[in-house]
C-alpha cells in the first residue's frame, strides 16, 4: 500500500491532506473551548449550531467547487482553499461575539467544500492505476481515522503547555504548510473529452448531481451514504450517552469508544486493497451496508439491558463493527465515481458526492440527537437502525449486477490508455475498441 508514496505528486498532495487534517482536528478542539468561554452553559447549542452550518456550506457549497475545478488551475483552486482555512483560523481567536464564529466557520468549512472534492478528484489523475489508486483511497481512510485519535490526544498534550488561542496557530500553520506541498506538487491537467461542451454555469454546476441521479449505481450510493450516515451518527453524537449515563463510566472512556470506531474502520481499510483485487465493489460495498442493521440490532440488545459487566466491551465491539461495516461502503467509493464518470465529468462527480453524502448527515444528526434527547436512546436505535436497513435494501435493488447481456462492440476515444475500463481494449486508428454488455454510467452514450 505504501508504495505509492513513492510517486512524488501524491506523496505531497497526501502529506498536505494529513498536514490539513491535523490542523482541522486541533481547531475543532479550540473551537469548542472558545465556545465555552464566549457561550458559557450554552456552548453547546453554539457548537451544535456550528455544526450545522458547516453541513450547509458542505452540502451547497461543494457542486459550485466541482463546477470551478475544470476551469481553474487545480494547485491554485486547491492552495487558494488552504489560504482561505489559515486567515479564518488566523481570526478565531480575536471573535468575541457569537455570530462572528458562524461567519467564520461558513467561511472555514466553504473552503473545505472546495478543496476536499478537488483534492479527491485530482488523485485518479494523479496515479492513473487501478491498483495504486485503491492503495491511494485505503491510505485516505487511515488518514482520517487516524486524525480523529491522534489530533485530541496531541491538543490535550499542548494544552497543558500553551492556553487553547495556540490551537488556532497550529492549524494556521498546518494549513499554510498544506498549500506550499500542494504548489510542490506537479499534478497533471484535468483530462477533457473532444467534442464535448462544458455548457453554462448553471449546467456545469449540476452536472454531478444529474450523473447521481441520472446511474442506477450511483443512485445506490446515495442510499449506502444514508446507511452510513445513520451509523456514523449514532456513533458521533450518543457515544457519550451510552458510555457516561448507559454504563456509568468516566470521561476517559468516551475516547476509547470512538477509538474502537476507528480501529474497525483502519483494519478493513488496510485489508481492501487485497480484497478488491478479487472481490467486486459492488459485492463489498453492499455487504458493508447490509452489515449495519445488524450490528444495530446488537445494539440494540445492549440498550435495553440493565446490568452485567459485558456491556462495556460489548460496546466496543458494536462501535468497532460499526467503523469495519462504514468502511467497506466507504473506502472503494471513489472507485465506483472514477468508473461510472467521464473523464471530464470526474471532478463534478467527487463534488456532488462530497455534497449529496453530507447531506444526508445533516438529515442524521440532527435524528440521533433529538431522538435520543427526547425518546431515549432506543428510539435512535430503531429509527436510525431502519434507515440503514432501508438504504441497504434498495441500494441492492437499484444497482445492477454484471450484465450478463450479449457483447457490443464499441470504441472510447476520450479515456487514457491506463483507464481501468480500458483493461481488455485494443488501440484502433487512434481509438480504444473492446466490447461488453449494456453498462449504465458516464463512460458511454446510451442512457
Amino acid at each position: 500500500m505504501l508504495s505509492v508514496l513513492r510517486n512524488r505528486a501524491y506523496r505531497h498532495l497526501f502529506t498536505a491532506q494529513v498536514i490539513a487534517l491535523v490542523g482541522t482536528g486541533l481547531a475543532t478542539v479550540a473551537l469548542g473551548l472558545l465556545a465555552y468561554d464566549i457561550a458559557g452553559a450554552d456552548a453547546g447549542s453554539v457548537l451544535g449550531t456550528a455544526l450545522a452550518i458547516k453541513m450547509v456550506a458542505y452540502v451547497t457549497i461543494a457542486p459550485a467547487a466541482g463546477a470551478l475545478a475544470d476551469r481553474l488551475p487545480r494547485r491554485a483552486l486547491l492552495a487558494g482553499a488552504d489560504l482561505i482555512r489559515a486567515g479564518t483560523a488566523l481570526a478565531l481567536p480575536f471573535v468575541d461575539q457569537v455570530w462572528q464564529i458562524y461567519v467564520l466557520i461558513f467561511l472555514l468549512q466553504s473552503a473545505s467544500a472546495v478543496f476536499t472534492p478537488t483534492f479527491q478528484a485530482v488523485v485518479p489523475d494523479v496515479l492513473p492505476a487501478e491498483r495504486d489508486y485503491t492503495s491511494a483511497l485505503s491510505l485516505s481512510r487511515l488518514a482520517y481515522d487516524l486524525e480523529s485519535l491522534f489530533s485530541p490526544a496531541l491538543a490535550a498534550a499542548l494544552l497543558t503547555l500553551v492556553t487553547y488561542n495556540w490551537l488556532f496557530l497550529g492549524t494556521v500553520a498546518g494549513f499554510l504548510a498544506s498549500a506550499a506541498l500542494v504548489i510542490s506538487a506537479v499534478l497533471p491537467k484535468p483530462r477533457t473529452a473532444p467534442g464535448r461542451r462544458a455548457g453554462g454555469g448553471f449546467a456545469r454546476t449540476t452536472a454531478g448531481t444529474r450523473l447521481f441521479f441520472a446511474l442506477p449505481q450511483l443512485r445506490a450510493l446515495l442510499l449506502l451514504n444514508l446507511a452510513v450516515a445513520a451509523a456514523s451518527a449514532m456513533v458521533t453524537v450518543n457515544s457519550v450517552v451510552y458510555v457516561r449515563a448507559h454504563l456509568g463510566r468516566g470521561a476517559a472512556d468516551v475516547s476509547l469508544a470512538l477509538g474502537a470506531y476507528g480501529g474497525g474502520s483502519m483494519v478493513v481499510a488496510l485489508l481492501l486493497p487485497r480484497v478488491l483485487d478479487r472481490v467486486r465493489d459492488r459485492t463489498v460495498m453492499l455487504c458493508g451496508a447490509l452489515a449495519l442493521p445488524l450490528v444495530f440490532a446488537g445494539l440494540g440488545v445492549l440498550t435495553t439491558a440493565r446490568g452485567g459487566g459485558w456491556r462495556w466491551p460489548a460496546l466496543l465491539l458494536i462501535w468497532a463493527a460499526f467503523g469495519a461495516a462504514c468502511s467497506l461502503v466507504l473506502t472503494p467509493t471513489g472507485r465506483l465515481i472514477r468508473r461510472s464518470a467521464p473523464p471530464e465529468g470526474l471532478a463534478s462527480a467527487f463534488a456532488a458526492q462530497f455534497s449529496l453524502s453530507h447531506g444526508c448527515w445533516l438529515l442524521t444528526y440532527p435524528l440521533a440527537g433529538g431522538l435520543g434527547a427526547a425518546a431515549g436512546p432506543r428510539s435512535a436505535v430503531v429509527v436510525l437502525g431502519a434507515l440503514a436497513l432501508a438504504g441497504g435494501l434498495l441500494a441492492v435493488r437499484l444497482w445492477p449486477p454484471a450484465q450478463a447481456e450479449p457483447g457490443v462492440v464499441h470504441e472510447h476515444t476520450g479515456l487514457r490508455a491506463d483507464h481501468p475500463h480500458l483493461a481488455d481494449a485494443v488501440r484502433v486508428r487512434g481509438a480504444w475498441r473492446h466490447s461488453h454488455g449494456r453498462l449504465p454510467d458516464g463512460l458511454h452514450a446510451h442512457p
